[in-house]
């Protein structure tokens, strides 16, 4: 995701998007990862880039589910899945080893409609 350059600068990433474990088949479904550059936070970037991913995804790519894990500390990734439509479906202890700690995420998804 790019963001419109300033004066004097060419354009520059600002932060990534990655759909993986994708099954088709009658499940349709993937997991999002995503992540934003220090410096881009709260520019509504990684908000407009959300909404081109769920076009694709929904789109040219015609998945059912799209199901992001977040911690629940994390105010910002939270609030992002919600402005774009995701729903909290539950929550997961001990989910994912990050930093050598079993950490708890809560699960949100977007489902097509």
């Amino acid at each position: 995701m790019c963001r419109p350059p300033k004066a004097g600068e060419g354009e520059q990433i600002a932060g990534v998007f990655n759909l993986s474990q994708i099954v088709m088949g009658n499940f349709r479904s993937a997991y999002l990862g995503y992540y934003v550059f220090a410096g881009y936070e709260r520019q509504g970037l990684m908000r407009a880039g959300m909404q081109q991913l769920l076009r694709h995804a929904f789109g040219p790519l015609k998945l059912h589910r799209l199901e992001a894990n977040i911690q629940p500390g994390n105010a910002a990734s939270i609030a992002l899945v919600r402005a774009c439509g995701f729903r909290q479906e539950g929550f997961s202890p001990r989910y994912l080893k990050i930093n050598g700690r079993w950490r708890d995420h809560e699960r949100w998804a977007f489902v097509a409609h």
